[in-house]
Formats: C-alpha cells, structure tokens, sequence
C-alpha cells in the first residue's frame, strides 16, 4: 500500500506552506535545498515541518490539501496544536455584524 503525505511547513518568513507528496522525505529535502527554484519555498528557507499527516487514498490527500490551503492561519495552527476541537468554529472569513 503506498501512503500519501499532506504536511505544512513554517518558513522562515513566519509563512506557512501546505503539500502534498507520496516521497515526503524526498520533498522535505527539495524543499529545505530550494531545488525547485520558482517555489513557495524557495526564498523563504529554512523551512520548519510542523505538521505531517498520512493517506492511503491519495485523492483523499490531495482533497485535505486543498482545504488545508483555504484555510485561515489561525485554522492552520489550531490543526498544528491538535486543537482538533477547535477547527469546525475557526472560519477563514470574519463576518461583520
């Protein structure tokens, strides 16, 4: 059975990056090493993993991922902390009243 990863990684410019990879090791080396010169990351190493989850389906990873990017940084770090009980209340948009 091959595993999927959804992870995010703390760049060093405070920024979160969140992906998806079924080599995570591999993908953490590229990423540290800035071998993809136009990512994310790659002006904004080190870069720190500070979140890794695993998937059999790997629609199933790249689906989490997606919502994963959509998400507030307060979500995303509610999701970091294993403050689970908090992430249905944590909305990306702040509504007026």
């Amino acid at each position: 059975m091959k595993l999927s990863y959804v992870y995010i990684l703390k760049c060093a410019d405070d920024s979160y990056y969140t992906g998806v990879t079924s080599n995570f090791k591999q993908r953490l080396h590229q990423h540290q090493s800035g071998y993809f010169k136009d990512s994310y990351t790659h002006n904004r190493r080190p870069v720190v993993l500070v979140y890794i989850c695993e998937f059999t389906d790997i629609q199933l990873a790249i689906d989490t991922e997606k919502q994963i990017k959509k998400w507030s940084r307060t979500k995303k770090e509610a999701l970091i902390n294993g403050a689970y009980d908090k992430l249905p209340n944590l909305a990306k948009k702040k509504f007026q009243q």
